[in-house]
């Protein structure tokens, strides 16, 4: 599970790198933003990503102890989105050995 989990991130990641990327050599997102804002649908997906990054920040500053490192992912999650998510997962996912429990993932930090 795992490597699944793992292989997913990376993808996330690849995926999401390419697009922002190639978006981003076609136009900067503030004149896009400017198009797109009077569309509801553009609004309404960018409230349901949104919401999703601070469920998952939720998840993050449970799990971490340290206040700077809730701030940080905080701030990376809301600005980087699906990026700092994958890459938080993935750096997660590094702590568990081949063949232990995932309910790790599951649970709080322990403080050093």
């Amino acid at each position: 599970m795992k490597k699944l989990l793992t292989g997913v991130c990376c993808l996330v990641l690849a995926v999401m790198l390419y697009v922002t990327i190639s978006a981003s050599l076609q136009q900067d997102i503030v004149s896009a933003t400017q198009k797109l804002w009077p569309d509801p649908w553009f609004r309404a997906t960018l409230a349901d990503a949104y919401c999703g990054f601070l469920f998952f920040w939720l998840w993050v500053a449970w799990r971490e102890q340290s206040v700077a490192i809730r701030v940080l992912w905080f701030i990376l999650i809301m600005t980087l989105g699906n990026l700092a998510m994958a890459g938080y997962l993935l750096l997660q996912l590094r702590h568990i050995r081949s063949g232990e429990n995932l309910g790790r993932l599951f649970s709080r930090k322990l403080s050093p």
